[in-house]
């Protein structure tokens, strides 16, 4: 009777394994298609702002929104008030209806992408919720993700609000928040596909392991080259010094310190802030190109090895679009290519880091060769 119980009891346990590996399978689809939505929505933000669109749409309505304008009338009035901020009276004046219409699409589209998400969210979250796929662990880290795409919305308007009153564009530092808050919030949703709550069995969590030390810096690098790459956007400052690899005739131009306080110059001089995100984008290749030789030398596992190639090598032709892009003063299509490299190359370094910390015993085994 014992050995009989004792089967059925095997038997159930691999009954739930395999429901809870297909659970696992429907969550890490519903949350992939989520992270190529988030990917979408990088981009067209993109968009918007190198088409100047930002702020075609004067207005923050979460629900009725979502409807566009439907009448020539309603169109009209969408016009009409932005005619009364300064982007249209001191940058766009005599701007006709049909070339407003084409801003207010791509500003319109950025928005309803941000409501799609939240709907492709929620409404599959809740059914999983009842169905019991989504584990224990997993559950306060979803609410997590839903907390963060709600403030992500709020931060939109926030940003939309600094450009209506009293200047011509929006404020470059709510422009990087808002940017800089969007691919955390791609980040996030990648680990939670990677780890969908539940721990792989023997693998080994080394996460103060020098594999994951060396990850962690070079994942915060391209994180930081991002926000420069949102200031840079934010003030214009691709749109001028477009020669490589001098700035006005130097590597190190002068004119890096002309604001006064000398912080300012980081935020708010463009031959600063274009200067800073060259140096940190060769900061960023030398850094991953470092990471792949130094696992090389320490024999690391293939899987790490194989992240960290791919890695170095996005790095490189992500600067070596960045300089072409540069070059030819930021052209939309090259703008947006750009845009896109640096997500590709955000999101390979967070695969990189959690293989680095979570994979079976490479952190491990990298952590003891490199205390030898």
């Amino acid at each position: 009777m014992s050995s009989t119980a004792a089967e059925r009891l095997t038997a159930s346990r691999a009954e739930q394994a395999l429901i809870d590996a297909r659970h696992v399978r429907v969550l890490r689809l519903w949350l992939g298609a989520l992270a190529l939505l988030i990917v979408a929505m990088i981009l067209v933000g993109g968009a918007t702002r190198l088409t100047d669109s930002g702020l075609s749409i004067t207005e923050w309505k979460p629900v009725t929104g979502a409807i566009p304008p439907m009448s020539d009338g309603a169109w009209q009035a969408a016009f009409d008030a932005y005619q009364k901020i300064p982007e249209y009276l001191e940058l766009k004046r005599g701007m006709s209806l049909d070339e407003f219409k084409t801003i207010y699409w791509w500003e319109w589209g950025h928005r309803f992408l941000g409501r799609l998400i939240g709907v492709a969210f929620l409404v599959p979250f809740l059914a999983f919720w009842f169905a019991g796929y989504i584990p224990r662990a997993l559950l306060p880290r979803l609410l997590g993700l839903f907390v963060l795409g709600g403030l992500q919305g709020a931060l939109g308007w926030y940003m939309v609000k600094s450009g209506l009153v009293a200047r011509v564009d929006v404020s470059q530092y709510r422009l990087t928040a808002h940017l800089g808050l969007a691919v955390a919030i791609l980040g996030y949703t990648l680990w939670l596909i990677f780890d969908p709550g539940r721990e792989s069995k023997g693998a080994t969590r080394s996460g103060t392991s020098a594999a994951a030390w060396a990850a962690g810096v070079v994942l915060a690098l391209i994180y930081l080259q991002i926000l420069a790459g949102g200031l840079v956007a934010g003030i214009d400052a691709g749109f001028g010094y477009n020669t490589w690899p001098l700035i006005n005739g130097a590597f190190v131009p002068s004119g890096l310190g002309e604001a006064s306080p000398w912080y300012l110059n980081l935020f708010e001089n463009p031959l600063t802030v274009q200067f800073d995100h060259r140096m940190i984008g060769y900061s960023v290749v030398v850094a991953a190109l470092a990471q792949l030789a130094w696992l090389g030398w320490k024999k690391a596992p293939t899987v790490l090895i194989g992240s960290a190639m791919t890695l170095a090598l996005l790095a490189l032709l992500q600067a070596t679009l960045g300089v072409w892009t540069l070059l030819l003063a930021v052209p939309i299509e090259l703008g947006l290519a750009h845009q896109a490299g640096a997500v590709a190359v955000f999101a390979t370094a967070v695969y990189h880091f959690r293989h680095s910390v979570h994979a079976p015993q490479a952190a491990a085994t990298v952590h003891a060769r490199a205390s030898a």
